[in-house]
């Protein structure tokens, strides 16, 4: 008798029974795989960035915003934003646009507009600095306008005496000039005798303090190493010597073409009379308010006119 061939196993794919299969929950979730969880950190990294941010008055918030509610807040283009992004390699820029004034000098990136600046990557320790002193010179400007004048608000006294610089800066003649600098110097001096600058530049002065000083203590530091690096290099010609003098200038050389990017970027804009024209941020505030409040004046005006006509012909 023929013996019967044995039966195959199942294969490990296989379901015998499809209905002993364990059906899901209905609100269970598989696992995230490992390229969908970066993707997901890819996307919400992308623009969001914790900002801290200085008012006029001192206050002071941390907020995590991303770039398009940065250019709502600020006015500027995305471009302009790029400058300040951690993740890319841009040289020395100052940009002054309609609204605000963009800064990436060393490691100071900020957004300066006529009531606050913005500050990026506050929490670090090169920077903890620069947020205590430009937190104490806001202090001092914003008790400085108070006091002014019996403690009136006076930030329209200082808007209005920038704007009396701007147009005798660049619309009338050099002898004009030179006598609308002397009217700006006296009205920019309180009855104590101090001067006062708008807001943006008192935060723009602490910016480019902050950066010349790196770069200034970053040279002393330098200047400590080289000299007893040359002697020993004098007295005794060595392959130790000599490398350590040739770390040094390639140190020397990456910081002169760091200051000489600085340099270059400032006097650029200080020979740009449209760019120097642009960061009157507080005047072009105030003169954007007077504009759209004479219009409703105007408009009432016009109104209290055509009213009683109305009621004349009714």
């Amino acid at each position: 008798m023929r013996s019967q061939p044995p039966s195959s196993p199942p294969k490990p794919e296989e379901d015998p029974d499809p209905s002993a299969r364990p059906a899901p929950f209905p609100n269970q979730t598989l696992p995230p795989t490992t390229a969908t969880t970066a993707a997901g950190h890819r996307k919400k990294g992308t623009g969001v960035r914790a900002w801290l941010i200085l008012d006029s008055t001192c206050q002071t918030q941390m907020v995590e915003a991303g770039k398009h509610a940065i250019m709502r807040r600020t006015g500027l283009p995305a471009r302009d934003l790029r400058i300040l992004d951690p993740l890319l390699s841009y040289p020395s820029t100052i940009l002054g646009r309609e609204r605000a004034i963009v800064i990436n000098l060393e490691h100071i990136k900020a957004i300066i507009t006529a009531q606050e600046v913005l500050l990026l990557n506050s929490k670090d320790p090169s920077v903890t600095p620069f947020v205590d002193e430009i937190q104490s010179r806001i202090l001092c400007h914003y008790q400085a306008t108070k006091d002014q004048e019996g403690g009136v608000d006076d930030s329209s006294y200082i808007i209005r005496s920038s704007s009396q610089n701007l147009s005798s800066r660049f619309s009338q003649s050099q002898t004009q000039d030179d006598e609308g600098k002397l009217e700006e110097k006296q009205s920019l001096e309180n009855p104590n005798g101090s001067k006062i600058l708008p807001f943006e530049f008192v935060a723009l002065e602490a910016c480019l303090e902050a950066a010349c000083s790196c770069l200034e203590n970053e040279a002393k530091t330098l200047e400590q190493e080289a000299h007893p690096a040359l002697d020993k290099l004098t007295s005794k010609i060595s392959t130790l010597n000599l490398e350590r003098v040739r770390q040094i200038k390639s140190r020397l050389v990456a910081i002169t073409g760091r200051v000489q990017k600085v340099r270059d970027e400032l006097e650029h804009l200080l020979d740009d009379d449209e760019d120097m024209a642009e960061m009157y941020l507080t005047e072009k505030q105030l003169l954007e308010n007077s504009s759209t409040s004479s219009m409703n004046e105007r408009d009432d005006m016009d109104d209290d006119v055509l009213r009683p006509d109305i009621n004349e012909r009714c």
